[in-house]
């Protein structure tokens, strides 16, 4: 009788890993469940960024356009977000490590130009409102 449990178990493993295999290859991608991804590189000052959030390009178009805010009140806000931002990564026994999960890199010595502060400062903005986190000099209130 336990060999038999075992066998009936074991088929029903296998039956429920096929049944999701199923589900899975179907085409359920929506609009709102395909990750973003946005990369952003200049190999001349070695610098990448990648943003890979679901939702952020959608979000994006709702946001002032480039050139509404002019690069200095960008480079301070990244300034501010980017400290406060590594300042959780590195107390994660504080802050949700799923949330805050590596450092930036962001040198406030060099010019990464306006392309890169608008949309870093866009996706500080975004990951505020997303995961109802609240930086130092973010928006308060907003909730998608």
């Amino acid at each position: 009788m336990r060999y038999l449990l075992g066998i009936f178990m074991f088929a029903l493993a296998i039956y429920s890993c096929e049944s999701g295999k199923s589900a899975m290859s179907g085409n359920t991608d929506t609009a709102s469940e395909r990750m973003d991804t946005l990369r952003i590189a200049n190999d001349s000052l070695e610098y990448e960024i990648i943003i890979m959030d679901i939702g952020f390009n959608n979000w994006l178009v709702t946001q002032p356009p480039r050139g509404y805010y002019g690069l200095n009140f960008l480079e301070g806000k990244n300034r501010l977000f980017v400290s406060e931002y590594n300042r959780r990564v590195r107390d994660f026994q504080l802050y949700d490590p799923n949330l805050y999960q590596q450092q930036i890199n962001y040198d406030f010595n060099v010019d990464y130009g306006y392309e890169v502060n608008y949309l870093l400062y866009n996706y500080f903005m975004f990951f505020q409102q997303k995961y109802n986190q609240s930086f130092i000099g973010g928006r308060r209130g907003a909730r998608q």
